[in-house]
């Protein structure tokens, strides 16, 4: 918690102050500080692994931080140059290749993952389409016989079966036409 504070959120606030004020002076000094803190995150990851059984790791770390923060040591300004700055200088042209080469192969894998999660999703619709019409068409003809069926058992019916309609799962009688009520209730007009 206490790396999360001192070693990412006062660091953020003081960057932001800095890029706020403009004073270059105290901006390089917050890059060369997150340059620092990034490559001690990224070791970290794997001395975690490694080194999390050694007596006072974690009070080391954030001692380390304190260290790379501390205006009087000037930790992190120490460490990027003499150790960072000349290294990446000298490897820089390598290293500028190799992100351009894993930027092209991630731009191709990308591209081939992104057509074949398009014939994947593509696939699954038309089968999900083709299993839908199925469920469709089954339930259209389970409709269609339950209503054959309503309507024979009613002989004196004068509607014929392509009327019925029904919406949802409610079935929906036909009502007779007015013709046809008229002339059995009613006396002609």
């Amino acid at each position: 918690f206490s790396r999360l504070i001192f070693g990412t959120l006062y660091p953020a606030y003081y960057s932001y102050k800095a890029v706020k004020s403009k004073d270059i002076k105290e901006y390089v000094k917050w890059m060369m500080y997150w340059i620092i803190f990034a490559l001690f995150t990224t070791a970290e990851t794997f001395t975690d692994i490694f080194l999390c059984w050694f007596p006072f790791y974690y009070e080391l770390k954030i001692a380390f931080v304190a260290w790379l923060l501390s205006p009087y040591t000037k930790g992190s300004s120490l460490l990027y140059r003499k150790f960072v700055h000349p290294t990446l200088s000298s490897k820089e042209k390598e290293i500028d290749d190799c992100l351009i080469q894993a930027k092209d192969r991630s731009y191709d894998a990308l591209v081939h993952f992104g057509k074949r999660g398009l014939n994947v999703a593509a696939t699954a619709a038309v089968m999900a389409a083709s299993k839908g019409q199925g469920a469709l068409s089954e339930r259209l003809r389970s409709f269609s016989m339950q209503d054959l069926s309503s309507i024979r058992g009613d002989s004196s019916s004068t509607v014929p079966p392509s009327v019925t309609v029904r919406t949802g799962s409610k079935q929906s009688h036909p009502k007779p036409s007015r013709s046809a009520s008229e002339g059995t209730g009613s006396s002609g007009k």
